[in-house]
């Protein structure tokens, strides 16, 4: 897989995770350590971002 590949899949990955936590935060029966846990996700996945970015 090349980076540039590699970085598309992790930019829609990060996308997904996005779209996930707007999700969750605006279901009341979702608890907190859930979206953290998202939020976490996709704080990983937009260092890797970066860090191959650069």
């Amino acid at each position: 897989m090349s980076i540039s590949s590699h970085l598309s899949e992790l930019k829609r990955k990060h996308e997904v995770l996005s779209k996930r936590v707007e999700e969750a935060q605006r279901n009341p029966s979702t608890d907190d350590l859930s979206i953290v846990e998202l939020k976490k996700k996709k704080l990983r996945i937009k260092e890797e971002i970066s860090r191959l970015a650069t």
